[in-house]
C-alpha cells in the first residue's frame, strides 16, 4: 500500500459563468482538502471566453493556498485555433500539463506531465510507454475494473496512478454538439445553451428511463461514480491519487468526505450517506470497478442495478 494517498480535483467539465467558476476555485483554495487542482477547459474551446478573464486570479489564489496546479488540455482538437491554444499552453506554462487528447502527447514528450482519464490506458504496456515519454501520473479511465487497475499498477510501476473516485463519468466526446441540437441550435451558433444546465442535460429513453447526460459536445453518465468501500483495495493496488470531478454541488463537502475516508476517520457507509446528502438527486454507482455495467451499485458484495444503463 502506498505510504500516502492524496486527492485531486479534476477540471470543471461544465459551462459555468465566469464569476461562478472563479468563486468555485477560490473556495476550493481556501477550504478544500485536496493537494492537486486541475484547471482549464477540457470539453469545448468556445467556453474559454467565460473563464480566461479569471484564470490568473484563480491560479494566484490556488498557489497561495499551497495547491499543486495542473493545466488541462482540450479533449478534442479539431480547429487550428484549438491546436494553437494547446501549443501555447504547453510552451508557456511551467506547471504540469494534463493531456486529455493524444494530440498533446507529442508536444509533451520528454517533459513531466499528467495523463487524464479521457486517454485510453487499458494495459501496462501503454502505461510504461507513457511513463517513458514523461508521464508522471496516469489517471486511469473510469470504466476499468479492479482487476485491470491492479494488473496495470503492479506491472508498470514507473508512474503514479490515479482513479476517478467521484463524479459523473466522461463517456464520449463528439465534433458535433447534441446539447445545442436538442435546443434547436447548431454548434457554430450554439448560443452557449449548455450553460443553462450547470450539471448537464439529462437524457431519457422513450419509456422515460434516465439514460445519459449531455454536456455540450461531451456525453457523461447519468449516475455519479462513488468509490468508498473500494478505496482500501485500490490503495493496496498502489493507487496513490483519487480524483474528484466537480459537479454542481458542494465540492468542499465532497472533498471532506474523501479526506475522512482516506484518513480512516469514517466508514464507507457513512461516506456514502454523507455524499447522498450533498448530491441527493443523482444516483450513485460503482459498477465499472466491479466489472459490472457502469450504472450498477455494488454494496458490500451485493450487486444492484441503479439503472439499466449509464
Amino acid at each position: 500500500m502506498p505510504a500516502t494517498a492524496s486527492l485531486t480535483l479534476g477540471p470543471v467539465l461544465y459551462l459555468w459563468d465566469g464569476p461562478k467558476w472563479r468563486d468555485f476555485y477560490f473556495r476550493i483554495a481556501d477550504e478544500a482538502d485536496v493537494s492537486r487542482v486541475v484547471i482549464g477547459e477540457t470539453v469545448c474551446s468556445k467556453r474559454l471566453h467565460f473563464t480566461e478573464p479569471y484564470i490568473a486570479d484563480v491560479v494566484e489564489r490556488l498557489a497561495a493556498a499551497g495547491k499543486e496546479i495542473v493545466f488541462s488540455t482540450l479533449a478534442m482538437v479539431t480547429l487550428e485555433r484549438e491546436s494553437q491554444h494547446v501549443r501555447n499552453l504547453i510552451e508557456t506554462t511551467t506547471n504540469l500539463v494534463e493531456a486529455s487528447d493524444l494530440s498533446a502527447l507529442g508536444l509533451l514528450n520528454g517533459r513531466e506531465h499528467v495523463i487524464g482519464p479521457l486517454i485510453n490506458v487499458y494495459n501496462a504496456a501503454t502505461a510504461r510507454l507513457l511513463a517513458s515519454r514523461g508521464a508522471q501520473t496516469i489517471c486511469l479511465p473510469p470504466e476499468l475494473p479492479m482487476t485491470s487497475i491492479a494488473a496495470i499498477a503492479s506491472d508498470a510501476r514507473e508512474v503514479d496512478y490515479e482513479v476517478f473516485a467521484f463524479g459523473r463519468m466522461p463517456l464520449a466526446i463528439s465534433a458535433r454538439c447534441a446539447h445545442a441540437r436538442s435546443k434547436g441550435h447548431i454548434k457554430d451558433n450554439c448560443q452557449f445553451v449548455c450553460g443553462e444546465e450547470p450539471d448537464g442535460l439529462p437524457v431519457r429513453t422513450l419509456d422515460r428511463q434516465s439514460f445519459l447526460v449531455l454536456n455540450g459536445v461531451q456525453t457523461v453518465s447519468h449516475t455519479c461514480q462513488m468509490l468508498a468501500a473500494e478505496l482500501p483495495s485500490l490503495r493496496e493496488a498502489d493507487v496513490s491519487r483519487f480524483r474528484l470531478s466537480p459537479q454542481d454541488c458542494d465540492m468542499v463537502a465532497i472533498a471532506e468526505v474523501f479526506a475522512d475516508l482516506l484518513a480512516d476517520r469514517i466508514a464507507a457507509e457513512e461516506a456514502v450517506a454523507r455524499v447522498g446528502l450533498v448530491y441527493p438527486e443523482v444516483p450513485l454507482s460503482n459498477g465499472f470497478l466491479h466489472a459490472r455495467e457502469g450504472a450498477a451499485w455494488v454494496a458490500r458484495g451485493r450487486n444492484t442495478a441503479a439503472h439499466a444503463t449509464l
